[in-house]
C-alpha cells in the first residue's frame, strides 16, 4: 500500500500567494517605481516634513518590489530603473532655494547626502534579480534534461577539406524552410 504524503504549507506562505503578482514590463516597472517614490515623496513632505530617514525606509521596499514584479524577459532593468526612481522621488523633498539652479543643486546634494539608501536598493533589487535569474536558469535546464535533449551533441572533427563551400550556418530558428528560400548570392 502506498501512503499519500500531504505536506501542510506554512500560513507565511499561504499569505505570501495572496499578494498581487504582477509581471510588469522594463518600462512598466520603472514608471511603477518612479511613481511610487514621486507619490511617497510627496506624502513624507506633507506627514513628516520632508524627513530623509522615512523617504530612505521606503524606498527600499520599493526597489524589492520592482525586482519581483518585474518579468523574467526584462530582468536586467530592475537594477537601472531603481536608482532613476530615487532621483525621481527626491526631488520633491530635496530641499533646494528658489530658482531653477537652486532646486537641481539642492537636488544633486540630496543624492549625494543619500547615496547610501541609494545604494542599498539598487543591490536589493540587484540581488533579487539576480536569485531570479539563476532559479529561472535553474528551471530551464532542468526542463531540458527532462526533455532528454541534456547530453552533448557528438562532435566529429572537421578538416578544412571536408566541409563543402556551399553549406553555409543557417540563421538560428530558420530551420529548413529559411534555407530552402535563400536565393544562390552573385559575385
Amino acid at each position: 500500500m502506498y501512503r499519500v504524503r500531504v505536506r501542510s504549507v506554512p500560513p507565511v506562505v499561504l499569505a505570501l500567494r495572496r499578494f498581487p503578482n504582477p509581471r510588469l514590463t522594463g518600462i512598466g516597472a520603472g514608471l511603477f517605481a518612479a511613481l511610487t517614490m514621486l507619490v511617497l515623496a510627496c506624502v513624507d513632505r506633507l506627514l513628516f516634513d520632508s524627513s530623509e530617514l522615512v523617504y530612505g525606509l521606503l524606498f527600499l521596499p520599493v526597489s524589492a518590489l520592482t525586482a519581483l514584479w518585474v518579468r523574467p524577459a526584462d530582468l536586467v532593468t530592475a537594477p537601472i530603473s531603481v536608482p532613476i526612481a530615487f532621483a525621481v522621488g527626491v526631488f520633491p523633498i530635496s530641499g533646494g532655494s528658489e530658482g531653477f539652479g537652486g532646486q537641481i543643486m539642492g537636488l544633486v546634494t540630496a543624492l549625494a547626502v543619500h547615496a547610501g539608501w541609494l545604494y542599498g536598493g539598487t543591490l536589493i533589487a540587484g540581488l533579487i534579480t539576480s536569485v531570479r535569474k539563476v532559479r529561472q536558469m535553474r528551471a530551464r535546464r532542468r526542463y531540458v534534461l527532462a526533455q532528454g535533449r541534456g547530453a552533448a551533441p557528438e562532435r566529429t572533427p572537421r578538416s578544412s577539406s571536408a566541409a563543402p563551400a556551399a553549406e553555409k550556418p543557417v540563421r538560428a530558428g530558420a530551420g529548413a524552410a529559411g534555407a530552402a528560400v535563400r536565393r544562390p548570392q552573385q559575385p
